[in-house]
């Protein structure tokens, strides 16, 4: 918990850090509770605990603190459905949860990319950190890249 003015309490200071040292066009992971964010973090990106946490609490939080990339199409990417789960109409009502958020933080409608399950594991691998979440939902995880702060607004 981090007790400082404007800060959300739900940041650790971990991830405070994590997203104050992310450049523009560096990327994290809000990884739901069955995300292998350990083995992916082995291949380089840095390890944020927030078990006990959902992700939408999370991402409202965060979306205070971090602007998103208005510079590329897509600055949000989820992790698409298997094939099996298309084909039994599994539903997914967490993505609109968080387009919803995007949307209201950012004030436009935010684009976001669906990426296939093992293609999203090689993308996360590449990103500057991964939040491990005790987020329940199926397919609850996100990529956001940030952007950056007009000097008017810094």
């Amino acid at each position: 918990m981090v007790i400082l003015k404007n800060i959300p309490r739900i940041i650790s200071p971990e991830l405070l850090s994590a997203l104050a040292r992310m450049g523009h066009g560096d990327t994290i992971v809000l990884a739901d509770a069955n995300f292998p964010s350990a083995s992916v973090c082995k291949q380089g990106p840095e390890l944020i605990r927030a078990d006990g946490h959902g992700i939408p609490p999370l991402l409202s939080a965060i979306l205070k603190l971090l602007p998103l990339d208005t510079y590329i199409p897509a600055p949000a990417a989820l992790m698409d459905l298997v094939p099996s789960d298309k084909a039994k109409g599994l539903k997914t009502p967490i993505w609109d949860e968080y387009k919803k958020l995007m949307n209201n933080a950012e004030g436009v409608e935010v684009k976001v990319d669906m990426i296939e399950r093992f293609q999203f594991y090689e993308v996360a691998k590449k990103a500057f950190a991964v939040v491990a979440t005790g987020e329940g939902a199926l397919y609850g995880n996100i990529i956001l890249t940030k952007g950056v702060l007009p000097a008017e607004k810094q």
